[in-house]
């Protein structure tokens, strides 16, 4: 497995600067993300552009707290935007249900679930029952979309410990559920079994087939349960003869990227203890990372505490934009677990040339021991470089500035494309240089209860053009060519 690894990746360019982030923490409004045991979990942030003017502009949850919206002004300056108090919040995924071209958010709670409709100008209003969307008070920790037809999107929730269950609250998951657009709203399905999860994604697998993963927590399903790999055309769960084979951890987070310029996506799935990375196969099987990978990321980096890690949201992304994705993971213990670290690190693992990982965390200035959840890579001040914001339990927002020198070129994608997919989730965005091959899917999903509507990003290193080829949710195919350091928007032709 080494070898495989090594030989598809001898083509990467070596890191161009070691990572350095300012911490900006002061230029946020106060927040907090804070509660009782309903919000151990959750803590997630959804980064989108509210208002059009290009600049990342955030929605996080705060639990016990207020939910809150924070509008990007520009060169690291933000403020407070009005929002009508939404407690019970566990996380938030930006949206365009409506295909008006304003991007909405689908609010999960650990009680009713509220949909915000966008209006363009930052503003919001409450459009659940407006767009027959069912709910109920299950305590909702993961979220997941995707469109079958040029209608609107399918959504799937994740649900945790059922609070009602008088046996609980080990071994009392909930039921999951999908909801189906119908002609007046939608429809619910039960997902069962349901194992608690607290990440779901909608996207192409190893077969190259788009399918429902999800990451469950072993914390409270206990013994019984696993990951879970849910095929959406055929509607039933797979197992091992369609090259799933179970995993059980105590799963949190899910982030999904080609690291190896294949087109197949790998997948890290976040847990106490290990974080698993998990290699897609030409064979649409997927294996474990060998261990000197450097990804498994299972005890404090820094520091004298020796006891196992807790990893929550991980994300993939091109800190210095040399052409290969580095990878972040927030960390912290649930809250007071005595047999897991209190003072937990979060991990900047940046990929070299050979393919493997080292971690950069503490010298880049963002090893922060603070109980991490939900978090986001984006450029906040749009200068090509991904900057980080991090939510954490009882302890206030952090964001860093990336203060990274001597980076390579990078390239950010927007896809746009007619009817009820405005954003053409689903697509797959691939860029070629003479460096090689990346690619990322166009999903909304994944995460630890937050993610991203927002155009892609690519390093390219020291490349100045790119070939571009979008493979179009419909199946269809389009090439363009993009020059380095710049947004490029393309329409479906």
């Amino acid at each position: 497995m080494r070898y495989l690894w090594l030989a598809l990746t001898c083509c990467g360019q070596a890191a161009l600067g070691d990572p350095t982030f300012e911490n900006r923490s002061s230029a946020l409004p106060d927040h907090v993300y804070d509660g009782d045991w309903t919000h151990f979990v959750g803590g997630g942030v959804a980064v989108f552009d509210c208002n059009g003017d290009t600049l990342p502009d955030i929605f996080v949850a705060g639990g016990a707290n207020p939910a809150k919206l924070i509008i990007n002004g520009g060169y690291f300056q933000f403020s407070d935007a009005p929002l009508s108090p939404l407690t019970a919040v566990t996380g938030a995924y930006p949206i365009d249900i409506n295909a008006d071209g304003h991007t909405d958010l689908f609010v999960m709670r650990a009680s009713a679930n509220v949909v915000l409709q966008g209006h363009g100008d930052c503003t919001f209003s409450d459009a659940t029952a407006d767009w027959g969307i069912p709910t109920d008070d299950a305590w909702t920790t993961a979220f997941t979309a995707w469109w079958d037809d040029d209608a609107r999107p399918t959504l799937a929730l994740g649900n945790y410990v059922d609070r009602t269950n008088p046996d609980g609250p080990f071994e009392a998951c909930d039921d999951n559920v999908i909801l189906w657009p119908t002609e007046s709203g939608y429809t619910a399905q039960t997902l069962s079994p349901g194992f608690c999860p607290l990440s779901i994604l909608a996207a192409n697998d190893a077969r190259g087939v788009r399918t429902l993963r999800l990451s469950n927590d072993r914390h409270y399903y206990v013994k019984g349960g696993y990951e879970q790999m849910w095929d959406i055309t055929d509607r039933r769960f797979l197992g091992a003869d369609d090259g799933w084979e179970t995993v059980s951890l105590w799963g949190m987070g899910i982030a999904s990227r080609d690291l190896t310029g294949d087109g197949l996506d790998e997948v890290m799935l976040t847990s106490m203890g290990d974080q698993l990375l998990q290699i897609a196969g030409a064979n649409g099987h997927y294996t474990a990372a060998p261990y000197d990978i450097g990804t498994y990321a299972q005890r404090p980096h820094v520091g004298d505490d020796g006891r196992p890690s807790t990893g929550w949201h991980a994300e993939f992304g091109d800190i210095d934009n040399d052409g290969q994705s580095d990878l972040f993971i927030a960390k912290g213990n649930v809250d007071q677990m005595p047999g897991m670290a209190t003072r937990d690190p979060n991990n900047l693992l940046m990929q070299t040339a050979d393919g493997t990982f080292s971690e950069f965390a503490a010298t880049a200035g963002v090893a922060t021991t603070d109980r991490s959840r939900g978090a986001a890579l984006a450029d906040f001040d749009q200068d090509g470089r991904l900057d980080l914001i991090v939510v954490n339990r009882r302890a206030p927002l952090e964001l860093y500035q990336n203060t990274t020198e001597n980076t390579g070129n990078w390239l950010r994608v927007s896809l746009q494309q007619s009817g009820g997919n405005r954003d053409a989730i689903g697509a797959t965005i691939n860029i070629e240089t003479l460096q090689g091959r990346q690619s990322i899917q166009n999903v909304i999903g994944g995460g630890h209860a937050g993610g991203q509507l927002l155009p892609r990003h690519f390093g390219l290193g020291t490349a100045d053009t790119a070939t571009i080829t979008i493979d179009w949710p419909d199946g269809t195919q389009s090439q363009h060519t993009g020059d380095a350091n710049q947004t490029v928007t393309l329409n479906k032709p």
